[in-house]
């Protein structure tokens, strides 16, 4: 369906059903369609938001037409666990003069469980930005996929990649509606704006070449101004699952970002080479993996510059954990 639109293919009368007429579409419909329920909230019905859950009972049947406001027929709907599952996890993200350092912890909890030493939390979304995830696994996963499409269908509708602050805009708009719901997200856009609207830029400086002289300053004063859209630069930006949007130069998350956050307000600094920063970063990561249960075993690290991302090699803490013992016995 997406490329079909980005194609501008017709829509098929098959897919009528899946998109919605107002904000309060037939919801017993949607209901019986998916043999559960459809997250399609939209006010704009040219963009569907819509996913569908794995087949469970019916919660409604054929007949039966809920009377009740569609945000309020979506909570009704949720699945409550058997038993609560308590997330924890460490990521962290801050700004420095050689770009943004985004690292986390590899540990995948679900209680006193270690359910994987050894997922990703970080995840590229394209060549210059990265996203840190915490809190629940398959939320995060599938809202990193649902932001990867929107942005690669961004760019092939524009001819442009969309801005790290849109990109964060645009997930908060998506996850709003969730609020008050069980969806736990809580991502960390770690990224690196070129600037914005080059190619329109180069598109106005052509056209103005070729008229006078006058004609020629003014493609040269548009170019100036466009290589200076304060758009340009590193960009930290964190959102979560209930629409909260917040731009910054430091951001820890996490059961153990307390831990984190006391090693990274003592030593983050402005003006740090790279290996001090990417230091600091794996130190952070480490006390929190050593004071915090639901954290730990490994740590992803990635720098990102004008350049693009770049990632380290996954190390394991326990060596860390090691030649910190032996440090402590030289003293």
């Amino acid at each position: 369906m997406a490329l079909e639109d980005v194609c501008n293919i017709g829509v098929t009368p098959g897919h009528h059903k899946w998109f919605c007429t107002s904000p309060f579409e037939d919801t017993a419909a949607s209901l019986y369609m998916t043999r559960y329920h459809n997250f399609g909230l939209q006010t704009n019905c040219r963009v569907p938001l819509n996913f569908f859950l794995p087949a469970l009972p019916d919660i409604v049947s054929s007949n039966h037409r809920l009377s009740l406001p569609y945000s309020q027929a979506i909570r009704s709907g949720t699945v409550h666990m058997p038993f609560p599952l308590t997330h924890g996890t460490t990521t962290l993200g801050f700004i420095f003069q050689g770009g943004v350092i985004a690292a986390a912890d590899t540990r995948a909890s679900a209680g006193g469980l270690v359910a994987c030493p050894a997922v990703h939390k970080i995840t590229p979304i394209h060549s210059h930005l990265v996203v840190t995830s915490s809190g629940s696994g398959a939320d995060c996963m599938l809202w990193e996929r649902i932001l990867a499409r929107e942005i690669r269908l961004y760019q092939l509708r524009h001819r442009r990649r969309l801005p790290i602050h849109g990109a964060a805009k645009l997930l908060s708009f998506m996850l709003h509606p969730f609020k008050g719901t069980n969806v736990c997200v809580a991502l960390t856009l770690c990224g690196w704006d070129n600037e914005a609207g080059s190619i329109e830029c180069t598109k106005r400086s052509e056209y103005s070449s070729l008229g006078s002289s006058a004609g020629v300053s003014m493609a040269n004063a548009t170019a100036t101004a466009c290589s200076a859209s304060p758009n340009k630069g590193p960009k930290l930006i964190y959102v979560c699952s209930d629409g909260a949007r917040l731009q910054g130069d430091l951001f820890s998350v996490g059961s153990g970002s307390p831990y984190a956050y006391g090693i990274l307000d003592r030593g983050l600094r402005w003006n740090m080479s790279k290996d001090e920063a990417i230091s600091l970063a794996r130190e952070a990561v480490f006390r929190a993996t050593h004071r915090d249960a639901y954290s730990g075993n490994n740590v992803d690290l990635f720098h990102i510059t004008d350049q693009g991302w770049q990632q380290r090699q996954r190390e394991n803490l326990k060596e860390e954990y090691y030649q910190e013992m032996e440090r402590r016995k030289i003293k």
